[in-house]
């Protein structure tokens, strides 16, 4: 069996219901082909670098599996068939080295120092000082 990973790019206004029959209906060609789904992850929605079919966004995907071609064949069938696929791309990975892919990245907020709460709670204990 050749290693692959497929990333396809689902229309950004998509309701988690239509997102989910599209990863289930890609995993079940896997499996029905057997195949081996090794990862599945969801990267969010990105910016294109031009539009397709009117969106500027898209919400990409990255799927990696074992398979052989006939596996790829229907996957990139049903893709090109769903009208929620935007794109897609297939690519036989068997002779790469192991490597990672990119998370979605995680915005972490400012954190507050502890000097910075010190700082608060030493100027409201002044404020109520003033107050009495």
């Amino acid at each position: 069996m050749r290693k692959y990973e497929t990333i396809f790019i689902l229309q950004p206004e998509l309701s988690e219901d239509d997102i989910k029959s599209v990863t289930a209906k890609a995993q079940d060609v896997i499996s029905t082909y057997k195949g081996e789904c090794l990862r599945m992850d969801d990267w969010g929605i990105r910016k294109l670098a031009y539009p397709i079919k009117k969106s500027a966004r898209g919400r990409y995907y990255y799927l990696r599996f074992d398979g052989d071609s006939a596996l790829i064949f229907e996957l990139e069938r049903r893709l090109r068939l769903d009208d929620k696929v935007l794109r897609y791309q297939s690519i036989n990975i068997t002779d790469q080295p192991e490597r990672i892919a990119p998370e979605k990245k995680v915005e972490i907020p400012d954190a507050v120092s502890e000097e910075t709460v010190e700082e608060t709670v030493e100027e409201t204990a002044a404020a109520e000082e003033a107050a009495e």
